[in-house]
């Protein structure tokens, strides 16, 4: 009889080993899908970055933007360095590429993010330089500049071994630019100041001036329908944005 009772108190404690052993794996179990929704939420929250934010003459840089772009430094292949968006960095290198590979035209970085302090230096140098229409007619107003996105390039061209960057120099070069424009859809970019639409952008054509926006679906959206950003956002302003002549 001892020995009856003995074995039955083994198994009663077997029993309560493996339903604790249970509980446990239980408790690891919801550990691991908590761990999971945290990482799923953090990675939402990156994703949730907006590449269609809208700057121009009358929208101003979100005051806490600087806080929440990522934004690092790089070199190109002439020594010079810049700051920009990283996605917009890695996007700009495959179009690059894609460029000199299939198209034989080489294009580099001339001017990315700009902070408001070097954009009010820009506006007096060119002012200076060029004259107050000339100003208003390429040159945003500190706080108003694409370029403080980080998302915007400026691009120069090599035109046989000479490196172009002049904006005389480069609205004639016609054909480079129409093969350049053909391919940036395709790596999440969108011509921004479009001929003809001076109205709607407030800036005169800039063929060397390219936004990204990530999505490629949406840059042919844009691309292939010749419309601009304030268009595709239904953002249109009420009056007209033309630059004074």
């Amino acid at each position: 009889m001892k020995k009856f009772l003995s074995i039955l108190l083994i198994l009663a404690l077997i029993g309560a080993a493996a339903a604790l052993s249970a509980c446990s794996d239980n408790a690891g179990s919801g550990s691991a899908v908590e761990t999971a929704d945290e990482t799923i939420t953090d990675t939402a929250e990156e994703e949730a970055f907006n590449y269609l934010l809208l700057v121009n003459k009358l929208k101003e840089l979100p005051d806490n933007y600087e806080g929440i772009v990522d934004l690092i430094d790089v070199e190109n292949s002439l020594g010079d360095k810049f700051t920009i968006e990283r996605k917009t960095y890695l996007a700009f290198n495959e179009l690059r590429d894609d460029l000199l590979e299939n198209d034989g035209i080489q294009i580099e970085l001339d001017s990315v993010y700009r902070s408001v302090k070097e954009q009010q230096e820009i506006v007096d140098e060119f002012t200076e330089e060029y004259g107050e229409d000339y100003v208003k007619k390429y040159v945003a107003v500190p706080g108003y500049s694409e370029h403080h996105t980080g998302l915007a390039v400026d691009i120069g061209l090599f035109v046989g071994d000479e490196f172009v960057n002049d904006n005389d120099q480069m609205i004639a070069q016609t054909e480079l630019f129409s093969a350049i424009h053909q391919k940036l859809a395709d790596h999440g970019f969108i011509l921004r100041y479009l001929d003809g639409h001076e109205s709607i952008t407030g800036y005169a054509y800039e063929p060397w001036h390219f936004r990204y926006i990530d999505d490629p679906d949406i840059a042919h959206k844009i691309m292939d329908n010749d419309i601009t950003l304030e268009e595709f956002l239904d953002e249109v302003p009420d009056q007209d944005m033309s630059p004074a002549e």
